[in-house]
């Protein structure tokens, strides 16, 4: 099928962050001629982040008032030859999968930029706060936002991978430069396991690019293969045959991919890097880590893996759905373990995107719904996770559990907060989480009953760990070395309220974002679902 232009504002919404990194080297450039000193460049640099943010942030706003959920086709479509030697096009659309991740990702972005102002943006070794190259963190924020939108947008396959690739370096230097310290081992580790992810991305794309058969491009003209990720989804332009190696090719390629986005979720034992890089990143960045890039993982299994190779999905949904046990098992009983607040939120984030993984894998209705929905919960949930770490490692310049106490008598708005947010992550009634998890368990279970008992048993020790650490930060008697420390200020409310308004919204409502994906993805697993 093929998808003429209708829009550009998926354009606009891509390529808007990076005319504001064009501005900040434009200001850069023109320092001297201007006579800015350097609160002037860096004040102008938070401006100009804060604008080129928020215009992404109003046009996803009119992305989700114009979008149909009742086509499940793609809408908002900008669509031209781009290389044509190798037939690469330029196409940008949405889907129902992909609009609820573009807002996710606009808000989120638009969040972390209001936490890095003025003070937030990263604190060095004796815990004051950074006031060094303020233009660069500014410029690497918005070109992040830039790829990250372009993944959740892309429609070809080569086009995926270069907004894919985009993300990998401004997070790297985001960690390596404004981080803790060891923020050159996390940014490293963080790289290196990103990048080989990349390279098996990089070897199965071209093998499906290779295999696939004649089509015609955008604008008629004949091409030999394509990186159409519409068409190749279609059997008669990209039916996949024959063996790599000895081995089944749409295994081989399945496989590749799947390690691939399994690394950035990230899926056990490929989880490593995840901690690190939280615990290290300051916490605008970690909000967007959280909230955003940890979701393109699923988002390419679904987008790539599922659409094009279904036969291989099925082959691998009990492996995919044991290794989600894994993840909500494991980095549950580790989260009992930790002593840094941080470190523990970046553990159950780990575990919550298994929930993801075992919802996916059984290819119900529910399943995948809850899945998808998990996503943008948790890009709610995490987020706010990681400002509250944030607001206490900023008064008191640590993250230990245990060196608190009684905080709840000097910052009861701080602790509310905490609170509401902890419960959203461990599956209260009533708010986002238990939506997700629920429709999770519920597509599950026919599927997987085993594996799906055993991850609802993991709820109590979800529950445990974040009961205990309200216990050891919160109540009993206050520190007396903590008795002057402030609630939370208008600043941090300004990121907050937000997105406390949405987990109570949502967990009583939760149809705004349900209606917008759930035709889209019953579609998506209708193929595996007739072969189960």
């Amino acid at each position: 099928m093929n998808y003429p232009t209708t829009s550009t504002l998926l354009s606009w919404m891509i390529f808007t962050p990076l005319i504001g990194v064009g501005c900040i080297g434009l200001l850069l450039a023109l320092k001297r001629l201007l006579g800015l000193g350097k609160n002037e460049m860096d004040n102008a640099a938070r401006g100009v982040t804060l604008i080129f943010s928020a215009i992404p942030l109003i046009l996803g706003f009119m992305l989700w008032r114009g979008f149909d959920p009742s086509n499940t086709g793609l809408q908002f479509v900008h669509h031209f030859v781009w290389i044509r030697a190798f037939n690469i096009e330029y196409f940008m659309g949405a889907d129902g999968l992909s609009v609820t991740m573009v807002m996710l990702t606009v808000l989120i972005s638009f969040i972390g930029v209001i936490a890095s102002m003025p003070w937030g943006i990263a604190k060095d070794d004796d815990h004051h706060f950074s006031r060094k190259a303020v233009p660069g963190y500014m410029a690497l924020i918005l070109l992040l936002e830039a790829g990250m939108i372009g993944v959740f947008c892309a429609m070809d396959f080569f086009l995926f991978y270069v907004f894919w690739e985009v993300m990998l370096l401004p997070m790297y230097f985001l960690i390596g430069i404004w981080g803790g310290p060891r923020k050159e081992y996390a940014a490293i580790k963080f790289f290196l396991y990103t990048l080989a992810g990349s390279v098996l991305m990089l070897l199965a794309m071209i093998a499906i690019y290779l295999s696939s058969n004649p089509t015609t491009l955008v604008d008629g003209t004949y091409a030999a293969h394509t990186f159409n990720l519409i068409k190749l989804a279609d059997p008669a332009i990209f039916a996949p045959a024959g063996t790599i190696l000895g081995f089944a090719f749409s295994k081989v390629v399945f496989i590749g991919l799947f390690i691939a986005f399994a690394i950035k979720i990230p899926m056990f034992p490929f989880h490593t890097w995840l901690p690190d890089a939280h615990v290290e990143a300051p916490t605008p960045v970690s909000v967007i880590l959280a909230g955003v890039l940890l979701k393109m993982g699923v988002y390419g299994i679904l987008r790539i893996n599922y659409s094009l190779l279904p036969d291989a999905a099925v082959w691998a949904s009990t492996g995919i759905a044991i290794f989600g046990t894994i993840n909500i098992v494991y980095a549950a009983f580790v989260c009992m373990a930790q002593k840094d607040l941080k470190k523990l939120i970046a553990y159950s984030s780990v575990s919550h995107m298994g929930f993801c993984l075992l919802g996916m894998a059984a290819f119900t209705p529910q399943g995948i719904t809850g899945a998808v929905y998990q996503m943008f919960t948790h890009g709610i949930v995490s987020p706010a996770l990681f400002l509250v770490a944030g607001v206490v490692y900023d008064r008191a310049h640590h993250r230990q559990i245990e060196g608190f106490g009684g905080l709840a008598k000097q910052m009861p708005e701080y602790t509310g907060i905490m609170g509401l947010a902890f419960m959203a992550s461990l599956g209260l009634p009533g708010l986002c989480g238990f939506i997700s998890e629920a429709l999770c368990f519920i597509g599950a279970f026919p599927v997987f009953q085993v594996l799906t008992i055993i991850s609802a048993i993991s709820v109590v020790i979800t529950a445990a760990y974040y009961l205990w650490t309200i216990q050891r930060m919160f109540l009993g008697n206050l520190n007396e070395k903590y008795a002057k420390l402030p609630d939370i200020n208008w600043r941090e409310r300004i990121t907050l309220y937000p997105l406390c308004a949405i987990i109570l919204v949502l967990g009583v409502y939760p149809m705004p974002i349900l209606s917008l994906m759930n035709k889209t993805l019953h579609e998506l697993i209708a193929p595996m679902a007739s072969m189960m």
